[in-house]
C-alpha cells in the first residue's frame, strides 16, 4: 500500500490523538486476548473460562485462582516496548501527539516514554489493599508471598489496579478521553478490533478531519475512516517517523 497520504496527514497535523488496544503490544511478545492464539481461547481444562477467572465476582469468590491466572497469563515482566511504541513517543516529542488512550495495563507506552498515557484498564504496575489502599509497585506486588497477596500493613489482599469484568471504567479516565477525542484533528485507532465497549464507543466522539484505522484485521468502523492499513502497527508508525524525520 502506497503510504504517502498517511505520511502527508500527520506531517501536517499538531493535534493528533491514539487510540490503541492489545495489538499494540503483541509485537513486544504479549498475546492478545481474542485472535485464535489469544488468551481468552486457551483450553485451560477448568470448570471456567478465562474471562470468567477476570471477573469482579470471581476475584472475590475464588482470589486463589484469580491470581494464579492473573500471575501467569497477565504479566510479562520482561516485555520491552516495540516501535509502535517508541513512535508514539517520538510524536508526542514533536509536539503533534497529545495523548495515547491504551486499553493496555502493561505501562509500555510510559517506558518507551511517551507522557500523556490515559489507562482505560488500569495497569499491573498500580496495587493497592483492598483495606488500608497502601500501594505497592509491581516488584512490591510480586514479592508478597503466598498464593493470595496479602497487605503488609494490614493483612487485607491486594488487588491489581485493573478494570475486571463487571467494573466499571473510571469517570475521570473516560472523561478525559473523551475530552481528547472530541478535540482532536487527527484519530488514529491501531491494535484493536473495537469490539469492547464503552471503550470502542469512544470513537463516535470524533468530530475531526482524519480517522486512521491500522490493524491487522479488519473492524467495523473500516468504512467510515479516511486511511484503513491492515499491517503491522509497529511497522507503519516506524516508517511514518522516517518519513517526517527523514532518518533511514
Amino acid at each position: 500500500m502506497d503510504y504517502k497520504k498517511l505520511y502527508e496527514i500527520i506531517d501536517d497535523s499538531n493535534n493528533i490523538v491514539f487510540f490503541g488496544g492489545a495489538g499494540v503490544s503483541t509485537e513486544s511478545g504479549i498475546p492478545d486476548f481474542r485472535s485464535a492464539k489469544g488468551i481468552f481461547n486457551e483450553k485451560l481444562n477448568k470448570n471456567f473460562s478465562p474471562e470468567e477467572i477476570v471477573s469482579h465476582s470471581f476475584f472475590y469468590r475464588n482470589p486463589e485462582e484469580f491470581f494464579k491466572f492473573y500471575k501467569e497469563k497477565l504479566i510479562y515482566r520482561e516485555a520491552e516496548p516495540n516501535n509502535a511504541h517508541y513512535a508514539l513517543a517520538k510524536l508526542e516529542e514533536m509536539g503533534k501527539l497529545k495523548g495515547v488512550i491504551t486499553q493496555n495495563i502493561d505501562g509500555l507506552h510510559q517506558m518507551a516514554g511517551s507522557k500523556k498515557v490515559l489507562e482505560l484498564h488500569g495497569s499491573i504496575h498500580r496495587n493497592y489493599c483492598t483495606s488500608c489502599r497502601e500501594f505497592y509497585d509491581l516488584e512490591g506486588f510480586l514479592d508478597l508471598e503466598g498464593p493470595i497477596p496479602k497487605c503488609k500493613k494490614c493483612g487485607a489482599i491486594v488487588k491489581p489496579d485493573v478494570v475486571l469484568y463487571e467494573e466499571g471504567l473510571d469517570d475521570n479516565i473516560i472523561n478525559e478521553s473523551i475530552k481528547l477525542i472530541s478535540s482532536c484533528d487527527t484519530l488514529i485507532i491501531g491494535g484493536t478490533s473495537l469490539v469492547v465497549y464503552p471503550a470502542a464507543g469512544f470513537v463516535r466522539y470524533f468530530r475531526g478531519k482524519n480517522l486512521i484505522l491500522i490493524n491487522k484485521s479488519k473492524t467495523k468502523f473500516d468504512s467510515e475512516a479516511d486511511i484503513v492499513i491492515h499491517d503491522s502497527i509497529g511497522k507503519v508508525l516506524s516508517e511514518t517517523i522516517k518519513q517526517l524525520t527523514g532518518n533511514d
